[in-house]
């Protein structure tokens, strides 16, 4: 049996047999694996079809992206507005068509750019929505509201640590409207710190951001090299009024 999930099988059974002493009458969510997650047979360990929907609720809670969000779909996005919100969609369906391929790929992210209002927000968040009801963990990162508390506890360096790595180690990374607002020397800093890191071990990214293209480089040139290097191929810039965007297939 794997150590893996020797171990993980053992400390599920202890906590099942605690309970079991503590209540002969205790009913379990899954009677097939007495909450185990595991069936054991002949010393072979089968993981339970409950194992999937746990993981999946645990997917969700963790996340941080609320049930307004769950709405947004790829199914009601409105891309009919006109040619380049088609090109933006079908942009954001092949990204999630081939994460499987380049999730482990420097190139494995995804950058939407441009003006407010464009549905930036919503593509990120139906791409998110379709790699987690596929069972990839996604942690959404909205950047005014999360850099504002880090800066508050800036001197805890507990919180300040914990809140970093949840944001530097998540599986994917979804970064809401990056760069928006004034923006500090310590709001560039924060951010190179969770991007580097992610840049370096291939670890893909979801970002919507109303700074375009040249201005995510003026901003700091090794973040914004570092974020459109990773989105080669998958970066959708907007402009203009008619949300007249470029898609660059780099």
């Amino acid at each position: 049996m794997n150590q893996f999930i020797k171990s993980q099988v053992e400390n599920n059974l202890k906590k099942s047999e605690e309970c079991y002493k503590a209540d002969d009458y205790k009913t379990y969510n899954c009677n097939k694996c007495r909450d185990l997650t595991f069936i054991i047979k002949e010393n072979t360990a089968t993981p339970c079809e409950c194992r999937g929907l746990i993981e999946a609720k645990n997917i969700l809670k963790n996340s941080g992206i609320s049930e307004e969000f769950r709405k947004k779909t790829f199914e009601n996005y409105n891309y009919s507005f006109d040619t380049q919100s088609l090109d933006a969609f079908y942009k954001a369906k092949t990204y999630v068509k081939n994460f499987n391929e380049i999730k482990n790929k420097r190139n494995n992210s995804i950058l939407f750019m441009g003006q407010v209002g464009s549905g930036k927000t919503h593509l990120s968040i139906a791409i998110a929505n379709n790699l987690m009801d596929g069972g990839i963990g996604v942690i959404y990162m909205p950047f005014r509201d999360i850099i504002t508390k880090i800066k508050q506890n800036i001197m805890d360096e507990e919180y300040y640590r914990k809140t970093i790595n949840r944001y530097k180690f998540a599986n994917v990374l979804l970064i809401d409207d990056l760069f928006k607002g004034s923006i500090s020397k310590s709001d560039i800093n924060i951010m190179f710190e969770i991007i580097n890191y992610r840049y370096f071990n291939n670890l893909a990214m979801i970002i919507s951001s109303e700074k375009r293209f040249e201005e995510l480089i003026d901003i700091d040139e090794a973040l914004g090299s570092r974020i459109i290097e990773m989105s080669k191929g998958y970066l959708v810039e907007l402009r203009g009024k008619k949300l007249n965007y470029r898609l660059y297939g780099l």
